[in-house]
C-alpha cells in the first residue's frame, strides 16, 4: 500500500494520476477536461438565453441528442459547429493556441 502523500496542488495530483505533461495520457485528459468545460459553458449560456436543447440544435439544424452531447462533454465536435452553437447564441468564443518550441516536429 503506497504511503499518504499531502499533495500541494492540483498539478501534482494530475501528475501523479493522470501522467506527466506531454505525454499520451495526460494530453488525453487535458483534452477531455477541455471538452467538459466548453460543454458548461455551453449549458450556462443556453440556459441563460432561455432556450432547450432542442430549440438550440433548431437554430443550428442539428438534433437535440448533438446538443446533449456537446453539453455533457461527451462529443468532439467539430469547431464549425462548436463555433454555429456559440454564434447562434451570441456569444463570443476565442481560441487559444500555443507553440512550444521546444518540442520537435514529428515525421508521419
Amino acid at each position: 500500500m503506497e504511503p499518504i502523500k499531502n499533495y500541494k496542488t492540483l498539478g501534482e495530483l494530475e501528475d501523479k494520476y493522470f501522467g506527466l505533461p506531454g505525454t499520451t495520457e495526460r494530453e488525453q485528459y487535458e483534452f477531455e477536461l477541455s471538452m467538459d468545460i466548453l460543454g458548461e459553458k455551453l449549458k450556462q449560456i443556453r440556459k441563460q438565453k432561455k432556450l432547450t436543447q432542442e430549440q438550440l440544435g433548431q437554430l443550428i439544424g442539428v438534433q437535440k441528442a448533438q446538443i446533449s452531447k456537446l453539453e455533457s462533454g461527451n462529443n468532439s465536435a467539430t469547431i464549425s459547429t462548436v463555433l454555429k452553437v456559440f454564434h447562434a447564441m451570441k456569444a463570443r468564443i476565442k481560441f487559444k493556441i500555443e507553440i512550444d518550441e521546444t518540442i520537435g516536429l514529428a515525421a508521419k
